[in-house]
């Protein structure tokens, strides 16, 4: 199946907005069931098909229950698109060895989506973790 460039455009802001909204179910539209996600930022969260994608994502909303992502920039070529985003949300849920911080932290992220037979077949996503931990209050303040 061959996709136009507005088609993947069109499929990564349908992705994107089904996150958004938490219409996990919209995701089987737009997501192949093999989905992988690769992110060395969570290394603990192996995700190797759409429902457990899905699970990532009621897990992301548990700790996070405001999230928003926001696609800033996607660029495609061929069967790969590029995104620049802005993640932003309250830490509410307990996220890892770290408490609920009740802060907001806001970060830009940036991934790379492989697109097959008009889905989404792979995700390479990274951030960085320091800037979260810092903006949520879990990382020691300098002395001076």
């Amino acid at each position: 199946m061959h996709s136009t460039l507005a088609d993947t455009k069109s499929l990564i802001r349908r992705f994107e907005n089904a996150m958004n909204a938490r219409q996990l179910d919209l995701l089987d539209e737009l997501i192949a069931p093999d989905f992988v996600r690769h992110c060395q930022a969570t290394p603990a969260f192996d995700v190797r098909s759409l429902d457990q994608f899905k699970a990532f994502l009621r897990q992301d909303a548990a700790m996070f229950p405001d999230n928003v992502q926001t696609f800033t920039h996607i660029l495609v070529d061929g069967d790969m698109a590029a995104i620049w985003a802005t993640y932003e949300g309250t830490q509410m849920g307990q996220m890892g060895p770290f408490p609920p911080a009740e802060k907001k932290a806001s970060f830009d992220f940036s991934g790379v989506l492989r697109m097959e037979n008009g889905k989404i077949a792979e995700w390479w996503v990274t951030w960085d973790n320091l800037t979260i931990l810092g903006q949520l209050g879990h990382l020691p303040t300098p002395s001076g």
